[in-house]
């Protein structure tokens, strides 16, 4: 461990794969795909969508500035911490307890409903509350629900938002403003985040293929993911963040992979690590013809020998501002129970970029998983990769 390494408490957890992690470590180590098939977003065109069917809290007591399904997948997944959250509250004072999402949507599709049922003339309806689409909700809805009052915020840097939102967690405890923070993200399916893809072209119509020659485009989920992040040695750390902006394009990565591949190096350097160390790789990997060759040229840029990789975009869908947080999780799941997660396509591997070395057919490890890397990288070059580290009294 580093003097820059924070622990990450067990997550709170919930995506199409389920919402408890034994569910959903079984779906990620045997590459069980979490998509359906539907035009709830898209009338006419059905497409895989990473849909959370678990059974959210109900929200019609809360305030109305909290009524939002982005909420409710928050709500979940802070029950999920459990006796994480009852020992934080119990042993942390609440000002010194900080609180930082990532998220993309926030309550937006709450707003799309309004708007839908008051149509173009109409009054907006006296359920609507502008409050629960504004970005800063997310966090607010948890500090208040908690009665926090230490730091809180939201980070919206699209799908990068996440990985950053706990690498914010780091730097608040680092810096002694808080004791302890409450980290991670949720993004909730709406119109305008799958229209919004649609329009760019990026979208598959089928089941997405990262990294094969026949890829297509990605497919959209919905997620929440939290950890309580505290300046304890053991467990699993926060070992290393790494953060670049490239600025290349408003959303096309730059193609050389160097904003990325900088983003991964800051990582290994914070960590004290060298390439050659780290066992498994969680690519951001959301299978557009861009963004795979742009990874792959990174990562081989960066490692001489790659280790073990996968996307697991191909079995929760891009959960945007939550992917970072969640893919945290799947690491986590990891190097706790030595696994590797499974990398979904058709095993046919783009020729035209460089080789990795995917985690296909239940292949095991060949070493017990310890370090692990995880990249998220979003619009406008808004690189970040988290290095997460076990310490081996864990075990």
């Amino acid at each position: 461990m580093t003097a820059s390494s924070c622990r990450l408490s067990r997550p709170g957890v919930v995506c199409s794969l389920g919402d408890d992690l034994d569910t959903i470590g079984h779906a990620l180590f045997s590459g069980q795909r979490g998509l359906t098939t539907s035009d709830a977003f898209t009338p006419g065109r059905p497409l895989p969508l990473g849909q959370v069917t678990s059974e959210l809290p109900d929200d019609s007591q809360w305030p109305k500035d909290h009524r939002s399904r982005n909420n409710r997948l928050l709500a979940l997944a802070l029950a999920r911490l459990g006796d994480e959250i009852e020992s934080l509250l119990s042993s942390v004072p609440g000002d010194r307890i900080g609180v930082v999402i990532g998220s993309s949507t926030s309550g937006i599709g709450e707003t799309e409903s309004a708007l839908a049922e008051s149509g173009r003339e109409g009054p907006l309806p006296e359920t609507f509350a502008y409050a629960r689409q504004e970005l800063g909700a997310p966090a607010r809805f948890i500090a208040e629900r908690l009665g926090i009052t230490g730091p809180c915020y939201t980070l919206s840097t699209a799908c990068s938002s996440s990985a950053r939102a706990l690498a914010s967690a780091r730097r608040l405890l680092k810096s002694g403003q808080c004791d302890a923070v409450i980290a991670g993200g949720a993004d909730s399916l709406c119109r305008l985040t799958v229209n919004g893809f649609l329009s760019l072209e990026a979208v598959s119509d089928n089941p997405c293929q990262p990294f094969s020659r026949h890829r297509d485009g990605i497919n959209l989920g919905e997620a929440a993911a939290l950890f309580v992040v505290t300046p304890e040695s053991g467990g699993v750390q926060l070992a290393g963040v790494g953060e670049s902006v490239d600025a290349h394009h408003i959303s096309a990565p730059r193609p050389d992979g160097s904003g990325a591949a900088e983003a991964m190096r800051q990582a290994l350097e914070m960590a004290g690590l060298e390439a050659s160390e780290i066992d498994y790789l969680n690519l951001h990997g959301t299978g557009t013809a861009l963004n795979d060759s742009m990874e792959a040229a990174a990562v081989t840029t960066l490692f001489p020998t790659p280790p073990a990789c996968s996307s697991t975009k191909g079995l929760t869908g891009h959960t945007l501002g939550a992917a970072g947080a969640l893919e945290a999780a799947f690491c986590w799941l990891a190097l706790t129970q030595g696994r590797l997660p499974e990398h979904r396509f058709d095993g046919d591997y783009d020729p035209e970029i460089p080789p990795l070395p995917l985690v296909t057919n239940g292949a095991a490890p060949q070493r017990r998983p310890r370090r692990a890397l995880s990249n998220s990288f979003a619009f406008g070059g808004n690189n970040a990769s988290l290095l997460l580290t076990l310490d081996p009294r864990t075990e």
